[in-house]
């Protein structure tokens, strides 16, 4: 295991201010720091190239350059707070009827109240993420361009897997880029080419557009689904990920593009994959063994990944009150988030999704920083499926979920049901009813948008889609859908449509020129 810090990165790094190392591993993407060197003789031996791979990855999964989110990524932040999954999560999951947070740390607060500034550090953070991500992603695909391999000598079966694995950084970068688009619309574009220039800003539906060109470019250069190293993207997820882009294409860029969901969750459906028989495993110490459902996993083991993000936050901080850490897999719990009525409500009640834990805790919530004010969500578990804890009592070892068959199949139903072409009402209701079989719901006869959303939350809780979805369906911040303390009023209320994207960092605008801010802020 190694960690390389490179001395030249894109103008991006330098012109946000963040200090950025390229690290690595060689066990399953792991990473390590030992030493320092020029990026120009790293890349002249191709025994280095899965170790500087495994920093894009890492960069999804541990917020710093040391156990512990040491050494962070981004300055001016905890790594831990810093985590790319953690962040995702907060700006996903916690603005939405899906959880709130007990917590007060500088402007947490604001996320579930929907009314976060320009100034949010961890809005500001998130965004600085996403950068630092693409930087080391520009890096890797600088240095193993065509011409580039060539001059470093790398030839036979290393040059092709330098092509794959410069596929995979491409892929990674197109991901965050995707996540831009979403949260902030119009921002910065920077890529391998830009170096030494002042970013400029580009159009969201342009922005959608370069994140489609990427993915269908890298979905003919990536390994075929299930033949890549576990923790590693292949063609499946590229084609979940467009499916997922062109489910949004009318939020992005004001056209529809259901046909196109309806035939890249074909692909999908098509490559082997199936549903878990059961859906607890899924989230699971062990989710990374015998699990014919995940597309792609953000990995983490407890040892080689230990994060105050990912899923050590998704597990110690939803145990509060009278919950039994141990019973987790963990030494103790954070007593942060948990959920609303809202969601609570959604589920019928043998549904195995709607685990809820009520012991000393009240369905309403008056007040959001008192932990035993709102049911609590048993989602994520260091535990195993045999029932035997994780290797660590505090850093989780359990993988997160990005892309799974059963959002999939949602996407499928939905795009049929909106008009998508080559859908089959049939077939979706089939897949529907697949995942409410597995979680000993009753089985449903008709599908409609409203049942869709709602099953996409029971079915999706906590996996970061929330938000996203809440805007598709015209939702997160209207009137038509209210749940506790949205808007900041205890019973909820609508708030003013900018919020449907999230500020550019003060900070950023003062020092690029190029730059607007997103209306209202």
């Amino acid at each position: 295991m190694k960690n390389f810090r490179i001395k030249r990165l894109s103008i991006i790094a330098a012109f946000l201010g963040l200090s950025l190392t390229a690290s690595s591993c060689v066990d399953d993407l792991r990473q390590e720091p030992i030493t320092e060197i020029t990026s120009a003789s790293l890349y002249k031996d191709f025994g280095n190239y899965k170790n500087l791979l495994a920093k894009l990855y890492g960069g999804l999964a541990v917020g710093g350059q040391a156990g512990g989110d040491g050494n962070g990524d981004i300055a001016d932040i905890d790594g831990g707070f810093s985590n790319y999954m953690r962040l995702l999560y907060t700006l996903q999951v916690i603005t939405t009827d899906e959880a709130v947070i007990g917590w007060n740390d500088g402007t947490l607060h604001e996320f579930h109240k929907m009314i976060w500034t320009p100034t949010n550090e961890f809005n500001n953070a998130m965004y600085y993420r996403l950068y630092t991500e693409i930087a080391f992603c520009n890096e890797f695909i600088k240095n193993t361009t065509d011409e580039k391999l060539s001059l470093n000598g790398i030839t036979g079966q290393n040059l092709e897997d330098a092509k794959v694995m410069r596929a995979e950084a491409k892929f990674l970068r197109a991901q965050t880029y995707y996540h831009l688009l979403d949260l902030y619309g119009n921002v910065p574009f920077v890529d391998e080419t830009t170096f030494g220039t002042v970013p400029k800003q580009i159009k969201r539906a342009e922005l959608f557009s370069y994140v489609e060109s990427q993915l269908l470019e890298v979905a003919n250069e990536l390994k075929a689904p299930k033949t890549n190293e576990y923790g590693r993207v292949d063609q499946a997820a590229a084609w979940s990920l467009l499916a997922r882009l062109y489910l949004n294409a009318k939020v992005y860029t004001g056209a529809e593009k259901y046909g196109e969901v309806i035939t890249y969750t074909q692909k999908v459906i098509s490559a082997g994959y199936a549903l878990n028989s059961s859906y607890e495993n899924l989230f699971l110490a062990d989710n990374n063994v015998n699990n014919p459902e995940n597309i792609f996993s953000v990995v983490y083991d407890g040892v080689k990944t230990q994060t105050n993000g990912g899923t050590t936050y998704l597990v110690h901080a939803a145990i509060g009150g009278t919950m039994n850490p141990a019973e987790f897999g963990v030494n103790g719990g954070w007593g942060g988030i948990r959920t609303t009525k809202a969601l609570v409500n959604k589920f019928e009640a043998n549904d195995k999704r709607g685990r809820f834990y009520k012991d000393g805790q009240t369905l309403e919530i008056n007040d959001l920083g008192n932990f035993n004010d709102g049911y609590a969500f048993i989602k994520y578990k260091n535990v195993k499926s045999n029932g035997t804890p994780g290797i660590h009592d505090n850093w989780v070892e359990t993988d997160l979920p990005v892309y799974r068959l059963g959002d999939i199949y949602l996407m499928y139903a939905e795009a049929t049901v909106r008009g998508g072409a080559g859908g089959n009402m049939a077939t979706a209701i089939g897949y529907v009813n697949a995942l409410r079989a597995r979680a000993n719901a009753s089985q449903i006869s008709v599908l409609d948008l409203n049942f869709i959303l709602d099953e996409r939350s029971r079915e999706l809780s906590w996996e970061m889609t929330r938000r996203t979805d809440l805007i598709r369906f015209g939702k997160f911040t209207s009137s038509a859908y209210l749940w506790p303390w949205k808007g900041n009023v205890k019973d909820g209320i609508a708030v003013a449509e900018y919020r449907n994207l999230f500020p550019i960092p003060n900070n950023d605008l003062v020092v690029n020129p190029n730059l607007v801010q997103n209306p209202g802020y």
